[in-house]
């Protein structure tokens, strides 16, 4: 049986599923999302979420912490970057302002990619992005380890990029319908010390 992995964009991820304007979906267990992509030949040994917090904004931060806290109990690896405030401007009228900008998330999913082909941790990789830049990661991964697989996976309600489904071994698709029967419990995480699902993340009539 083949082993494994899930890398997911975390900013990727999130952006899709507030896109679906279901927000108890964002409660998600990566985990059970991992093996629901898996085939029946595929046995899931390793899952990898990549994100930073937002301190600017304190409720969505606390609602993060706690999904870390989660995904952390059920066995996910959470690489945690950074938000730096970058000076945007505009090229018509020569406006500027401040805009928070995520840093290391792209580079840390693309390392934990090379990582665990390098030390042989599993035998077939799924990218779930929808940034063109992990189109060198694909490449990367494909020429030196020619007999392994590296599979893309598009973020729920959204289209592949041409670019990475074009180069990577196969493509699959998460339906909205799926991740509904990959949610977290309302406590998840050890006895005594649970990660507590937001009040915002709770299921329609609960």
């Amino acid at each position: 049986m083949a082993t494994i992995g899930l890398y997911i964009d975390g900013f990727n991820m999130y952006h899709a599923l507030d896109g679906l304007n279901k927000p108890h979906l964002k409660w998600l267990d990566l985990w059970a999302l991992a093996e629901r992509l898996a085939t029946n030949d595929e046995q899931v040994v390793r899952v990898v979420y990549c994100s930073a917090y937002r301190t600017d904004d304190v409720s969505k931060m606390l609602r993060h912490r706690a999904y870390i806290k989660a995904l952390t109990a059920t066995g996910v690896e959470c690489l945690l970057g950074h938000f730096i405030n970058e000076t945007r401007d505009c090229r018509k009228c020569g406006h500027q302002w401040s805009a928070p900008t995520e840093k290391q998330g792209d580079v840390s999913l693309a390392l934990a990619v090379i990582d665990d082909a390098h030390r042989n941790v599993v035998d077939r990789a799924y990218l779930l992005t929808g940034d063109s830049d992990q189109a060198a990661t694909i490449k990367l991964y494909l020429n030196r380890y020619p007999d392994r697989q590296i599979i893309s996976v598009a973020p729920p309600g959204r289209y592949h990029h041409a670019m990475l489904r074009d180069l990577a071994s196969r493509s699959v698709k998460i339906e909205p319908s799926e991740l509904e029967l990959c949610l977290l419990p309302a406590l998840a995480g050890p006895p005594g010390a649970p990660a507590r699902r937001p009040p915002e993340y709770a299921p329609p009539g609960t």
